[in-house]
């Protein structure tokens, strides 16, 4: 699928990588980017997503996949304060956008790429905005025209934290 194509180039992964994929659902972009990194730890607040992820995995016989259920804003800091800080953090939030605690998070963390999906404009530039108050460039930015003959686009936009 072009969209995890564009998720998996822009996070620049090179099989070492800590990577953690944000509001996962059922763990497709988690799947696609495991033979990418090290390992993959997906967040979801809906449980049953979280139950068919980690089934998606035991069939497609991926092992360094992880999946947690909870609210993002919740069990990320808890789960990345006891573990190392994530290489790549991929956000696929719902319509409204990203918790703001989740983008404070991020930046509290210095997370080194963040690359975010989006299919609502005006939550993306919201937390687009937060991320670069945080100290977040705008890599690059590449619209995915996923529901041809309607008014909607997925967009996939890559950041890094500024040095």
């Amino acid at each position: 699928m072009i969209l995890y194509d564009k998720v998996a180039e822009f996070s620049d992964l090179t099989g070492s990588k800590l990577v953690v994929d944000a509001y996962c659902g059922t763990g497709s972009i988690s799947l696609k980017l495991a033979s990418m990194a090290k390992e993959v730890i997906g967040i979801e607040a809906v449980s049953q997503a979280v139950e068919d992820a980690k089934k998606n995995a035991e069939h497609n016989n991926i092992a360094n996949v992880k999946f947690y259920a909870g609210r993002v804003e919740k069990v990320i800091s808890s789960l990345l304060s006891v573990s190392r800080v994530p290489d790549v953090v991929v956000l696929d939030p719902p319509r409204r956008g990203c918790e703001k605690e989740v983008i404070d998070s991020l930046i509290q963390m210095s997370i080194p790429k963040i690359v975010y999906v989006s299919c609502n404009p005006s939550t993306l530039a919201r937390d687009l905005f937060y991320l670069s108050e945080g100290g977040y460039e705008i890599l690059k930015v590449q619209p995915v025209d996923m529901f041809c003959h309607t008014g909607h686009c997925e967009v996939v936009v890559s950041l890094k934290k500024k040095h």
